[in-house]
């Protein structure tokens, strides 16, 4: 093989300490998720030390082409004209990153030589109040972005996903009221990359697609949802 370009996750930094979140930054995952995604990046590195040429891409949750997971909840609770909830006003800053622009820097990755890590997100994005406030403006379906208390809010969804009474897991409840975004000046300059999507650019083109695939969508799910992005 002469490369290997590994698909890891923002989810092995757990809550960062810091923001921007840089390839120097510690990891230190705190649900399984993020530990399994640890786990193979070591091994990559182990590899690596034998002579394997690896690249290891690091995408922060990643919006489009049908990639639901939790996205389907939100997307339907907007289709119905229901409000969305944020924790604390919502004004914690969170970047994504378009499935496009992730198949970009992965070909890229593939491309160059030497084993090295790349964090990879949205160039242009802003708080989740904001990417959502756009997306309901969009959809104009009557939803209203509402703020509850994250004291009060976390610990019922924590709870709630430990009884498997939520169809949220951990991570969900421990990022959604956090600040989390990559400085990706590495993958910029090293892979020449630069993602094409903003925050807003990937969930109304992602809305619209589901809005356009609803019916086949909740016929295969049966109304329920596969919970996946991180």
């Amino acid at each position: 093989m002469k490369k290997l370009v590994y698909t890891s996750s923002s989810a092995i930094y757990g809550v960062p300490k810091a923001n921007p979140v840089t390839e120097q930054t510690e990891p230190n995952p705190q649900e399984d998720y993020g530990r399994a995604k640890l786990a193979g990046e070591k091994l990559c590195w182990e590899y690596a030390s034998r002579g394997l040429d690896v690249s290891v891409i690091r995408p922060r949750t990643v919006v489009g082409h049908g990639r639901l997971g939790i996205f389907q909840i939100l997307f339907e609770w907007i289709y119905q004209g229901k409000n969305i909830p944020v924790l604390d006003g919502g004004n914690n800053v969170y970047q994504f990153v378009h499935a496009d622009d992730l198949a970009e820097a992965c070909i890229s990755a593939s491309q160059a030589k030497g084993a090295q890590a790349y964090n990879c997100g949205a160039s242009r994005y802003g708080t989740l109040r904001s990417v959502l406030e756009a997306l309901c403006e969009y959809a104009g379906t009557g939803s209203r972005v509402k703020s509850l208390p994250a004291w009060l809010i976390v610990p019922a969804m924590e709870a709630c996903s430990i009884l498997r009474l939520s169809p949220l897991g951990s991570y969900h409840s421990l990022m959604y009221g956090r600040s989390m975004y990559f400085d990706i000046t590495k993958a910029s300059r090293q892979l020449e990359w630069a993602p094409k999507y903003s925050n807003d650019d990937m969930f109304i083109e992602s809305y619209r697609w589901y809005v356009q695939n609803r019916e086949r969508v909740l016929a295969r799910s049966e109304g329920g949802a596969d919970i996946g992005p991180r």
